[in-house]
């Protein structure tokens, strides 16, 4: 054999024993990782938003190509006229037309529903906008809603990175919020996304004490969803913690004062819509009137008796006493899961705003079609879901939550003739 014969393969160098170079083989998994650390963390954040909204986007509109027609729309309706049904008509009308001076009163005498039950923030926002731009009611509503839900991945992942300290869980629990079974209500013409991003920027700047910065973010969020008084009492119980455990974490008197006063201007914005209703209609109870209406249907008029409803529904959903146990059992199985070493790890505070937003629920809501969405502000806890690290665990729960908005829109946004379960 001649001497410049090429050499053989066993004198040739081994390929496949080189570092992947990203010219070669596959891409290992700790290089994988490397890269991924190489990428800003908002773009992170970004991809995972967009590709999510993919999927939640195609799911939409499948759901749109089968559905009837409706109070709202013809059958197999655009995207933006299906993403602008049930209580996004309310909105609408809200941004054409404001608020009712008299109550609408039904045939036996009582508060029907109105427009009062909607706050104003993401409405006159998405009023103003389309004024400005001249666009579509619907397209300004969900691009709004869009906008916000991606503020809201941003500021969360910062707000789990603080927490947990933990760049992997951090982003991995943008995922699950992006993916969660009520995710698609994120770009829809509803005033959740807004009152998420508001909620998680005010939580953060709390765990972050940046206190005075709290104060303009609950104006708004207490006027965009109802949670000014959740709000005031997380920020009580913080005000308690942080004094009780003063001696190993130092809590100076000028910031006890600013968190005083958080604490009772948070409850003050969360009366303040209550107030405005009564001062714009001469009905002292005209907002927590129109919301009984929403449950009349149910269990019929009443007055509001705090820390009765979940029982009223219970029972009259399972019949009693099935209803009121089945009732006292998610109470003891929530406050469980509050103290489960996962939900520790999220840190005092945002264990606190869970229990008070729980609470909060507890005292004045219905548990009816609409629970779900009601449930949203405690995504806070998708953190402790966020870190168990095994693949085939992380892999399954994101199946698991896209599995879950199919059922959701199946469930609470899909109109079947006449509905009597709205989101």
């Amino acid at each position: 054999m001649s001497e410049t014969t090429a050499p053989t393969d066993a004198a040739a160098p081994d390929r496949r024993s080189r570092p992947a170079d990203g010219r070669g083989s596959a891409m290992g998994p700790g290089r994988a990782s490397a890269v991924l650390r190489r990428v800003p963390w908002w773009a992170q954040v970004l991809v995972v938003f967009a590709l999510s909204r993919v999927v939640t986007t195609v799911i939409a509109l499948l759901f749109a190509r089968a559905q009837g027609a409706n109070p709202w729309t013809g059958a197999n309706p655009p995207y933006l006229s299906y993403a602008a049904i049930w209580d996004g008509n309310w909105y609408k009308i809200i941004s054409f037309y404001g608020y009712p001076s008299q109550l609408p009163v039904n045939a036996d005498g009582h508060i029907g529903e109105n427009a009062w039950a909607f706050m104003p923030g993401y409405p006159f926002l998405v009023s103003a906008l389309r004024w400005a731009t001249g666009s579509s009611w619907e397209l300004v509503a969900v691009a709004v809603s869009i906008a916000c839900s991606l503020g809201a991945a941003l500021v969360f992942h910062r707000l789990m990175k603080h927490v947990l300290h933990d760049d992997g869980a951090a982003l991995f629990s943008v995922v699950l919020f992006c993916v969660a079974p009520l995710s698609p209500l994120l770009q829809f013409a509803y005033a959740e996304a807004m009152g998420l991003l508001l909620l998680v920027t005010a939580l953060y700047l709390m765990v972050t004490r940046r206190y005075a910065w709290v104060f303009p973010v609950v104006v708004v969020m207490a006027l965009t969803r109802p949670t000014g008084l959740a709000f005031a009492l997380f920020v009580g119980l913080h005000v308690v913690h942080r004094y009780l455990v003063r001696r190993r974490d130092p809590f100076p008197v000028r910031e006890r004062v600013v968190t005083v006063a958080l604490a009772v201007f948070s409850g003050l914005m969360g009366l303040a819509w209550p107030g405005i209703a009564w001062l714009v209609t001469g009905e002292l109870t005209a907002y927590t009137d129109t919301e009984l209406a929403w449950r009349a249907a149910y269990i019929g008029y009443g007055e509001l008796v705090p820390f009765t409803a979940w029982f009223q529904g219970g029972n009259w959903w399972l019949g009693e006493p099935l209803g009121a146990i089945v009732v006292v059992l998610l109470i003891a199985g929530f406050a469980a899961f509050l103290f489960t070493p996962l939900v520790k790890r999220l840190g005092v505070d945002l264990q606190l705003w869970l229990a008070s937003y729980a609470l909060y629920l507890l005292a004045v809501f219905f548990p009816q079609s609409s629970t779900f969405r009601l449930l949203m502000p405690l995504f806070p806890a998708l953190g402790a879901l966020a870190l168990p690290r095994s693949p085939v665990y992380r892999v399954a729960l994101v199946v698991v939550c896209i599995a879950g908005q199919v059922g959701w829109m199946a469930i609470g946004w899909g109109v079947d003739g006449r509905d009597w379960t709205p989101p």
